[in-house]
């Protein structure tokens, strides 16, 4: 026989041994009148309801009724009643243990009740501060079960976090053939499972989202706990995961860092050879009657080879340093019919057969912008448009002013238009993201996929926008947008010169 049915069995035997205790004291050593008997009636079911519960306090009240019927009222030893009135005070009797048992119970029960809030509140503080000390170099997971095991001293404990796929155990009990109704759970959002009558399941939900599920034996907890539970479960994976992006965040931060700082070591490595280079073409070509027309080609051929290196280092450089975040305006008075010019200039070695043709408004007025860095968007641009048309086509690019652009001002666009195959509409925004690449060109078109980005990062900066108009089969077109803002009275600098070959960049333009 189960020990909770002994229990319950010596608890009745008990309540019913009271009221013969009562009845033999009061009927044969001690003569009392039948309101004392009734009284110590009542008090024995109010201490048998409070100690053993309702069904003792009902089945002794019950005995203790027919015990004051045949030992305390007329007739004596009878089962009947001579006088009315006794009906009416057996009645009385009957009715006041009935209720007073009944609301002793209830205030047991209540007491009961909140001493077990009191118990699942102190253990699900427990639980958070065991939550907020994990240690993030184990699973989540697995230390989540046992401290669940442990603190509610739970039989046994399984979590599913969907995010992972993983299934973790706690507790001295075995959960592990309940794999996929945890699953099941997880992915319908469910609060049970069939099958498991014995184990309380339950869907772990992050904003409305199932992100996994926890099963229970050997628990009972009220609805309020077990979604406190749940909550907390919930939280304890999302911080794991917060703590993961942001980690990867910042190795991600420290990578771009590492980047740029290696390739400022390396061009700072290439820059005495290609000095060198540059010194020895130059010095040859001083002097072209010294050479025969074919090595004064060789060095002409050298000395323009040198000039380009040396400017895609530098224009390396500065794309990494965009990238990291580390680069800074230093503004000037800015031609940019000036600057495209000088743009197109050096792209005529990367023409191979194509045109570059430029058209600009006449007085265009002055850009306060940085001018290494609107160069490299360009440059950007042109390069793109270059990749991108086939043999024989023609590059256009436009300079105009806009003076619809609305209360930021007047704005000097600069258009660049190819006749490739153009961007599908799907793609179209997406040609800005960083390292993205479409599949019709990652194995034809040399690219990093960072041209296009790089190139909006620097005109956003100066509070411009880059976007492209038109990319359907007549072609692609990438305008810029830079806006005419008034130019300190201070500066009086002419227009920068951007003839020079490689550009170096400028001291202290690294934050």
């Amino acid at each position: 026989m189960p020990r909770l049915n002994r229990l319950r069995i010596i608890q009745l035997v008990a309540s019913l041994a009271i009221v013969f205790l009562t009845t033999f004291v009061c009927a044969r050593l001690v003569r009392v009148n039948s309101t004392t008997v009734a009284l110590l009636y009542v008090l024995g079911v109010l201490a048998i309801a409070t100690n053993w519960g309702l069904a003792n306090s009902v089945a002794a009240s019950i005995l203790a009724m027919l015990c004051f019927n045949y030992y305390f009222l007329p007739p004596i030893g009878q089962f009947t009643i001579a006088d009315p009135q006794n009906w009416v005070a057996l009645f009385v009797f009957l009715t006041t243990s009935l209720a007073a048992s009944q609301l002793s119970n209830r205030a047991k029960k209540q007491t009961f009740e909140a001493k077990a809030r009191q118990r699942e509140t102190e253990q699900l503080y427990a639980l958070s501060r065991s939550i907020l000390l994990t240690d993030l170099s184990r699973a989540i997971g697995s230390q989540a079960v046992q401290h669940i095991a442990e603190i509610f001293d739970c039989e046994a404990v399984a979590l599913y976090d969907a995010s992972a796929g993983e299934v973790f155990y706690g507790g001295p009990g075995d959960l592990r053939d309940i794999e996929g109704a945890l699953k099941q759970v997880a992915v319908h959002g469910a609060s049970s499972a069939n099958g498991h009558p014995e184990i309380i399941f339950a869907a772990i939900t992050l904003g409305g989202q199932p992100i996994g599920s926890l099963a229970l034996k050997g628990l009972s907890l009220s609805d309020g706990a077990l979604q406190a539970l749940l909550n907390l479960v919930a939280i304890s994976l999302e911080r794991v995961r917060s703590e993961e992006a942001a980690n990867r965040a910042e190795a991600a931060r420290q990578s771009e860092e590492f980047k740029s700082t290696l390739l400022d070591a390396i061009a700072h490595e290439f820059k005495t050879p290609l000095t060198s280079i540059k010194a020895g073409a130059t010095s040859m070509l001083s002097d072209p009657s010294r050479l025969s027309p074919q090595f004064r080609e060789f060095a002409t051929i050298i000395d323009e080879e040198a000039d380009r290196l040396s400017r895609l280092v530098n224009e390396a450089v500065r794309m990494s340093q965009i990238d990291a975040g580390k680069v800074r305006l230093e503004r000037e008075p800015l031609d940019i019919s000036a600057v495209v010019k000088n743009v197109l200039d050096q792209s005529e070695v990367q023409a191979d057969g194509r045109k570059l043709n430029f058209d600009a408004s006449e007085a265009l007025p002055m850009v306060w912008a940085d001018r290494d860095l609107i160069f490299l968007a360009l440059r950007q641009l042109i390069d793109n448009a270059l990749k991108y048309s086939p043999p024989g086509s023609s590059i256009d690019v436009t300079a105009g002013l806009d003076t619809t652009a609305g209360p930021g001002g007047d704005r000097v666009v600069i258009r660049v238009r190819d006749h490739g195959h153009g961007i599908p509409e799907r793609e179209r925004e997406r040609v800005f993201e960083k390292f993205y690449r479409r599949q019709t060109a990652k194995q034809v078109i040399p690219g990093t996929g960072l041209g296009l980005y790089i190139a909006r990062e620097i005109v956003r900066a100066h509070g411009g926008d880059v976007w492209l108009e038109t990319g359907n089969d007549s072609g692609t077109e990438f305008r810029v947008s830079l806006p005419v803002q008034e130019i300190p009275a201070k500066t009086v600098a002419p227009a920068a010169n951007l003839g020079d070959p490689a550009p170096a960049l400028p001291e202290g333009k690294a934050s």
